[in-house]
């Protein structure tokens, strides 16, 4: 008698058989939720039934609520009783090889919105061509790690670039609040059967690990191959290819001199500030897009454990890391709490030399010493002076060359403890930090803009009044947090999907403005494909 194994990730698991099942909903303490003896136990009294009855447990949903003292875990389970067993399967695509003489597109980027692009024009029978301007996601990873030692950027092998994009070497978040966009139980079962743990498909704030991310990722890149689609790594895209009265896009060039021809998706993360020059120097309409920007806040994991769970005992054995949310507003403008990271590290994200910045990400089991989120304040483009529509991306880009200048050593980031930036003063020292390429004392609070400086101080009184402890001098602010989104919009026509007044160009994912995490840039790929593929003739 058990719960819910891993299953094999197999495009076609063996069907279940039940004769008798049980559906309930119900509230547990941590411990019967993490013990399989235990829940049973607690069912067989629920249910009123000897547990000897009991075959299986599916737990089909789990949250927990931390609102109260004591921790309940609310768990959504399907029961077995007296019935034969087997796994039921997961439904996901079935995918099939893509035809000689089928038409292809040309998807750049390999973040979630590209990859997935690429899935649904397979099943839609039309061949994906991918182009990735960094390197895969093994090689990807030995520049990660130069990063920390010499402090010198890949600007097309970084955190922001290479197959998974920005994605890859995350947290792997997988909660989003773009259901209305398109099916996310669709991308958690794809992501799943090709080697993600089961549980994405049961927790309410779902998460894959930046340990298991990358094998994920190949194992996409993998599927497409194998069903007629292409990836081409160490491929940068640096213009497109038009029609003669530049009303239709019909493929792109490469830096190289190669062209490859199409309609084209454009999902090139966030970062691809290249990409943003190229298409303003072709006079493609673009919009500017407002933004978020602060720094990474780190405290001790068990000071954030101790203050969600209640306890000065921490999460204990059977919770979690605790997650935390924070929002208010300051001189009408948000100030929030971004990407959290429990028990995860602060890496260097920048995509050049003679910049920093920084972002977070965890491993599967959050079991760091410490506990990270991005604390940003709203930017919008009426509150940058000009014109100029790429305004807010040179704002970004202001800001990460300033934070690099105050040292001009690599990667090594300004830093301030949190009490003492509240208060304006440089500190004396800092606390020990997850930061690989280090971190030295500076004035954050001059770094930063003033409207912002100004905000988040505001800001961390108020989080510290609602969570008494929050604000302390063990917490830490590295800087800056800038890529929180992308700093400008292609605009699209909502229904077809293609740039409003340029046909075979469709701008996907966050890179474009229309995305906001691994699951809602993962949806808008699919959408974009269907809507390509719908229109595909039109370009043969």
């Amino acid at each position: 008698m058990t719960l819910h194994g891993t299953i094999p990730h197999q495009f076609k698991p063996q069907i279940s058989v039940r004769l008798m099942l049980e559906k309930i909903e119900i509230r547990v303490d941590p411990k019967t939720a993490a013990v399989s003896e235990e829940l049973i136990k607690y069912i067989g009294r629920f249910l009123k039934i000897d547990t000897t009855r009991i075959v299986h447990i599916d737990i089909l949903r789990r949250s927990i609520d931390a609102r109260q003292r004591n921790v309940v875990v609310n768990l959504s389970v399907a029961v077995h009783i007296d019935s034969k067993y087997e796994m039921e399967p997961v439904e996901a695509p079935c995918y099939v090889p893509i035809a000689d003489n089928a038409p292809q597109a040309i998807v750049v980027g390999s973040g979630p919105a590209g990859l997935f692009a690429a899935l649904k024009l397979i099943e839609l029978g039309v061949r994906p061509i991918v182009l990735e301007r960094g390197k895969d996601v093994d090689e990807r990873r030995k520049d990660l790690a130069m990063i920390a030692r010499t402090g010198h950027i890949d600007p097309d092998s970084n955190y922001a670039f290479g197959e998974g994009g920005a994605g890859a070497y995350s947290d792997g978040k997988l909660y989003t609040r773009s259901k209305k966009r398109g099916d996310v139980t669709r991308i958690l079962a794809i992501l799943h059967t090709h080697g993600a743990p089961r549980d994405i498909l049961v927790d309410a704030h779902p998460h894959i690990g930046t340990n298991l991310l990358p094998d994920i990722i190949k194992n996409i890149r993998l599927t497409i191959e194998r069903f007629g689609g292409q990836v081409h790594f160490n491929t940068r895209v640096d213009g497109l290819l038009f029609a003669e009265d530049k009303t239709e896009v019909r493929g792109v060039r490469t830096v190289d001199g190669r062209e490859f021809h199409g309609p084209v998706i454009l999902a090139t993360g966030h970062s691809a500030r290249d990409i943003y020059l190229s298409l303003r120097d072709s006079d493609v309409q673009l919009q500017p897009k407002g933004i978020a920007v602060g720094v990474r806040l780190e405290h001790p994991a068990h000071l954030i454990d101790c203050l969600q769970y209640h306890s000065s005992q921490g999460r204990g054995k059977y919770l979690p890391a605790a997650e935390y949310s924070m929002l208010t507003r300051v001189d009408n403008r948000a100030v929030y709490s971004f990407c959290m990271c429990p028990g995860g590290v602060v890496v260097p994200a920048s995509t050049h030399d003679g910049e920093i910045v920084v972002n977070g990400m965890s491993p599967s089991n959050r079991g760091t010493r410490w506990s990270n989120s991005g604390m940003v304040v709203e930017v919008l483009p009426e509150d940058i002076p000009g014109d100029d529509v790429l305004r807010v991306m040179y704002f970004q880009k202001q800001i990460e060359q300033a934070f690099y200048n105050d040292i001009c050593e690599g990667q090594n980031a300004p830093a301030q403890r949190m009490t003492d930036f509240v208060a304006g003063k440089l500190s004396g020292d800092l606390p020990l930090t997850s930061y690989a390429p280090g971190i030295h004392p500076a004035r954050i609070d001059k770094l930063l803009p003033r409207p912002i400086a100004y905000r988040l101080q505001k800001g961390f009184a108020a989080f510290n009044a609602k969570q008494t402890g929050f604000l302390t001098e063990e917490a830490v602010l590295i800087g800056p947090e800038t890529r929180t989104s992308a700093p400008v919009r292609i605009p699209r026509d909502p229904m077809r999907m293609h740039h409003i007044e340029i046909k075979g160009l469709y701008p996907a994912g966050e890179g474009a403005g229309y995305a906001g995490g691994i699951v809602s840039a993962a949806i808008d790929g699919e959408n974009c494909a269907v809507a390509l593929s719908s229109q595909i003739f039109n370009f043969q």
